[in-house]
């Protein structure tokens, strides 16, 4: 479907018009093509970008510079998958995917260093959790003798 006007890529990708044209800016997503009079027209690959885009912000806690290193891999990755697709020598084809390995494990490392920072934290807010309970239980508990 398509093409998209802001307003329909705003809903479905719950961004305001605002911040989609600061992303196109920062090159996080492909600038749009434009009707003869400058109207941004999107396709759904801006609106799927977009989402990932609000998915590693919302849900890794991802800063923007982290989320463009994250798209470009993504991207790189898809023009391998493209050309891996439409290349029959097997040779060849090992070739492509010794260069999409590296790209894979850069992502994954830095999911990992999320999770690390993640669990660090949630170690941190535990142990905060767990004094105001015990000062609570002994706030509680009846003096002996008294």
């Amino acid at each position: 479907m398509g093409p998209y006007k802001i307003d329909e890529v705003s809903k479905a990708s719950g961004l305001t018009k605002r911040t989609i044209r600061y992303y196109e800016e920062l090159g996080l997503m492909p600038p749009p093509s434009r009707t003869d009079g400058g109207m941004r027209l999107y396709t759904q690959e801006h609106i799927d970008r977009l989402k990932q885009i609000v998915n590693a912000r919302d849900i890794l806690g991802s800063s923007l510079q982290e989320i463009q290193a994250f798209v470009a891999i993504r991207e790189e990755l898809q023009d391998y998958k493209k050309a891996y697709g439409q290349t029959v020598d097997k040779a060849e084809k090992r070739r492509q995917l010794e260069k999409t390995r590296p790209m894979i494990e850069k992502q994954l490392q830095m999911l990992d260093e999320k999770l690390e920072k993640m669990t660090q934290f949630r170690r941190d807010i535990g142990q905060i959790y767990q004094r105001v309970c015990i000062a609570l239980d002994q706030e509680h508990t009846p003096n002996e003798g008294v």
